[in-house]
């Protein structure tokens, strides 16, 4: 590994770093929610490995705690991390030319934190070839999604611990309400939020909890046309003036 390379993962390495404060805490939690769910630690862990997304894990947890059939939960999951999507669309231009194995790890490892870190130094950084963007990349995941794995263990060993007539339930909706409100900074965010809520209240006689799904679905539907009324008043007065 060159000087550069190495620089620029130690870079990534101190980027991510602030990441474990948030990251070592919510996955604590939702270990201790998996175990509320019926979850042994075994079950906990390979929750976090096959999936490794926050939201989605959450999701999945309360709907499969719900009894909602696999698929649903699977689908549900899906829907919250289309985001994903987006982020890989992102990336591509700046290390779709890496071999494939870095591009399949990095796949794997593209979450909230390493995408937001690596997109912003990329942008700032043209000049980094690949190798020095992938080392980057790794270097904000070290301190991130190990953790996840790490405290999710923990979690799931607390929880085995805690007496089930203490119940855990409240924690899935705090949990939601801390990961949401911080988000709503915009219209478009508050139109998304004000949509998925009502359309999720007047759902709820759907089986099968179909009405997340759904209400999701709308709630997505409605930013994205609120983000389309909002750039389309800000552009008309500026062809009015032109």
């Amino acid at each position: 590994m060159t000087s550069t390379v190495k620089s620029a993962y130690w870079k990534g390495f101190r980027d991510g770093a602030p990441f474990f404060l948030v990251v070592s805490p919510f996955a604590l939690l939702f270990g201790v929610v998996a175990t509320e769910a019926g979850l042994n630690v075994f079950e906990a862990l390979a929750f976090s490995v096959a999936v490794i997304a926050g939201a989605a894990q959450f999701t999945a947890l309360q709907l499969l705690q719900n009894d909602a059939p696999v698929v649903i939960a699977l689908v549900s999951a899906l829907a919250v991390n289309l985001r994903m999507a987006m982020y890989s669309a992102s990336l591509t231009p700046w290390i779709g030319a890496a071999p494939f194995w870095q591009r399949a790890i990095a796949a794997y490892f593209t979450v909230d934190q390493t995408y937001a870190c690596s997109i912003v130094a990329y942008e700032k950084n043209p000049e980094w070839t690949v190798p020095m963007r992938i080392a980057y990349f790794f270097g904000v995941m070290s301190p991130v999604c190990p953790f996840w794995y790490v405290f999710t263990i923990v979690g799931a060993m607390i929880g085995e611990a805690i007496p089930p007539e203490f119940g855990l339930d409240f924690a899935m909706p705090i949990t939601f309400i801390a990961m949401i409100a911080p988000m709503l900074r915009s219209l478009p965010h508050l139109a998304a939020c004000f949509t998925a809520v009502t359309c999720a209240l007047l759902l709820t006689w759907m089986p099968l909890n179909l009405g997340l799904l759904v209400s999701g679905i709308a709630g997505m539907m409605a930013g994205a046309a609120t983000e389309k009324w909002r750039d389309g008043h800000r552009a008309a007065p500026k062809e009015a003036e032109a």
